[in-house]
């Protein structure tokens, strides 16, 4: 009897896991292929950047790299997106500090509410520091507003990022720094920020990729500049070209690596250290 119920079982799990397994291959189709698509258009011949394909070519890199008008939105993307990363790390990882070692009251609240913008749309974001600038300060909108609004949204990565790290931090290693006479200082320069400076470069790699791509809060604060999100914007509603498919697979290559590198990092950080002790102990016991 166990026998025939397996046997009736199996092919039933089976027909389950395939069915199950369509449905996901489909899913990632329709995730990627158009991002594929873009990719293999870039380097199609044909000068209206569809299908057909007529051949390959790097031609419409060439293009989009001396075009002065992308140059300067290159140019300004980089600029704010360096600004923006340095104010976030700074910023997400001093308020990472009180976050997971203080006794404040209601820090999970609190904890709530410095990570409030991830959960808001960008939309709402730039309405409101557009108000903010424009009725109250009275602000002409610049590069630097729109480092600010964009600030806003980074900032939350960067502290989950640096506040799970801190979490699981050993703070004997802090205790024993101190017992050897290092102050508050020495303790945060020598032992705190090496161990958690890959959690703290993440952060930052995070900031500047989420700016590179930040497009809605930008075009609401950033005034006369332009960047590349917008520019591909301005240019898609005319028409998609060659140039806006180089163009879109350049920003893809330039997230994907800074994401790559983000993940990768803290791991390869920890292998290296754990190679580390495991070599030392061993020269160590071979040295005479």
């Amino acid at each position: 009897m166990a026998g025939e119920a397996n046997d009736i079982v199996a092919p039933r799990g089976k027909l389950t896991r395939g069915a199950l397994t369509g449905w996901a291959v489909l899913i990632y189709f329709f995730l990627f292929a158009p991002i594929v698509l873009l990719i293999l258009f870039s380097f199609n011949a044909n000068q209206y950047g569809t299908l057909p394909i007529t051949g390959w070519t790097t031609h419409w890199y060439k293009d989009a790299f001396n075009d002065y008008q992308i140059q300067d939105a290159v140019k300004t993307t980089l600029s704010v997106a360096l600004e923006v990363t340095i104010i976030s790390t700074v910023a997400g990882t001093a308020a990472a500090f009180p976050l997971v070692r203080s006794n404040l009251p209601f820090r999970s609240g609190i904890r709530a509410a410095l990570t409030l913008p991830i959960m808001l749309p960008g939309l709402l974001i730039g309405v409101s520091l557009l108000t903010f600038f424009t009725s109250t300060l009275h602000q002409q909108l610049s590069n630097q507003t729109a480092v600010i609004g964009q600030a806003v949204y980074t900032t939350p990565f960067v502290i989950l990022v640096v506040a799970a790290r801190l979490e699981g931090f050993d703070r004997s290693l802090e205790r024993a720094a101190s017992d050897l006479g290092a102050n508050a200082w020495r303790r945060l320069r020598y032992v705190t920020l090496p161990l958690i400076g890959p959690a703290i470069f993440a952060g930052a790699l995070f900031a500047f990729t989420l700016s590179l791509d930040e497009f809605v809060i930008t075009l609401f604060l950033i005034g006369g500049g332009n960047t590349l999100p917008i520019y591909i914007y301005t240019q898609v509603k005319f028409g998609i070209t060659p140039e806006v498919n180089a163009i879109a697979t350049m920003l893809i290559a330039a997230s994907l690596t800074i994401s790559i590198i983000a993940f990768a990092l803290p791991s390869a950080v920890r292998a290296a250290r754990r190679r580390r002790r495991h070599t030392v102990p061993a020269i160590e016991a071979s040295t005479p």
